[in-house]
């Protein structure tokens, strides 16, 4: 009963990876730590042998989301533009594969000190390519929330989205009238939409655009 209980065998990483393969069926919302125990096979108190709590195991979830978009300074050669428009597509991957990814990163309280220690070096890498450290933090805080905001907003027009891009546009002109509809309209067909490919690597640019001139100003 007691080997059941503290859960024989499990680990802090099994419990993750099980929990992350979970949060793609059921959602942020409908993972619980009961649901988490009966997949694994103890009761629900041998979680916490080595979890404090479920907001540390939603942390943890979160690092492993973080860690699979690969982080870590550029690589020999690279520059800090193409670096950093390598590091927003691998996050964005990485939230992407995982619903509600986005939502459980931005919400997460806390990164391992393996992380946070990678993140150093990334900003040291920056500092020795010009940047100040403020300049460096801002950066990688400015592209990590937009990064963030771009995934949440596509993961939750997805979950919520019914019809087809057609029907959507066709509900959008029905709530337009006067000289702004005919504009907005060929803009959407234009772009297809305010999501996808095209949009994001527009705002990245347009990022790293707006950060190259932040850098001239602290030379």
């Amino acid at each position: 009963m007691g080997e059941n209980k503290r859960g024989a065998g499990l680990t802090r990483q099994m419990m993750i990876d099980t929990a992350l393969r979970l949060l793609d069926e059921v959602g942020l919302d409908g993972l619980t730590v009961r649901r988490l125990a009966s997949e694994l096979g103890v009761q629900s108190p041998a979680l916490y042998w080595h979890l404090r709590n479920k907001q540390e195991l939603l942390d943890g979830m979160a690092d492993a989301i973080v860690l699979t978009a690969g982080m870590g300074p550029p690589r020999d050669g690279e520059s800090w533009q193409d670096w950093l428009a390598r590091r927003a597509r691998a996050y964005r991957a990485s939230l992407l594969a995982h619903r509600d990814g986005a939502r459980l990163v931005a919400n997460a309280a806390s990164l391992s000190p393996a992380t946070v220690r990678m993140f150093d070096e990334e900003l040291t890498a920056m500092v020795g390519r010009g940047f100040t450290p403020a300049l460096a933090l801002r950066t990688i805080t400015a592209l990590t929330r937009y990064v963030n905001g771009c995934v949440l907003q596509e993961q939750t027009e997805r979950q919520a989205s019914s019809g087809t891009p057609a029907d959507r546009l066709a509900a959008l002109a029905a709530l337009l009238d006067g000289g702004m509809e005919a504009t907005l309209i060929a803009a959407f067909l234009e772009s297809g939409g305010s999501f996808g490919e095209d949009a994001f690597e527009h705002g990245l640019q347009a990022l790293i655009d707006g950060t190259a001139t932040a850098l001239t100003r602290t030379a």
